[in-house]
C-alpha cells in the first residue's frame, strides 16, 4: 500500500484531480454537457428535414394555386376529385 501512496503522490497531484474533476463536471453534468449537446444536434437535424419537408409541400401548393388561376381544366379535376362536386346533368359513382 505504500508503494501505491508514493506513487500517487509522486505523479498525481491536486491540482491535476482538480483538473479533472472540472472537466468531467463541464463534459456530464453541466447544461452544454456532451449528452444534451448530441441531444440538441438531433433536435436541429430532425427539424431540418420536417423544414424541407415543409418547403416543399408549400411550393407544391403554390405551383398547384399558379395552376388554378391560370387553367380551368385543372380546377375542374381538382373539385371533382376532391370535393365529389359534378355537373347537374350527371351522375357520379364514388368508389373507395
Amino acid at each position: 500500500m505504500e508503494r501505491f501512496m508514493a506513487w500517487c503522490h509522486r505523479y498525481i497531484s491536486f491540482t491535476l484531480l482538480g483538473a479533472i474533476a472540472v472537466a468531467a463536471f463541464v463534459m456530464f453534468f453541466n447544461d452544454n454537457s456532451v449528452v444534451e449537446t448530441y441531444e440538441a444536434e438531433k433536435e436541429i437535424d430532425r427539424l431540418t428535414t420536417e423544414i424541407r419537408h415543409e418547403l416543399d409541400t408549400l411550393n407544391y401548393y403554390r405551383r398547384l394555386n399558379a395552376s388554378l388561376d391560370t387553367d380551368r381544366e385543372t380546377m375542374e379535376r381538382i373539385v371533382r376529385e376532391q370535393h365529389h362536386m359534378q355537373h347537374p346533368n350527371e351522375d357520379v359513382y364514388i368508389f373507395e
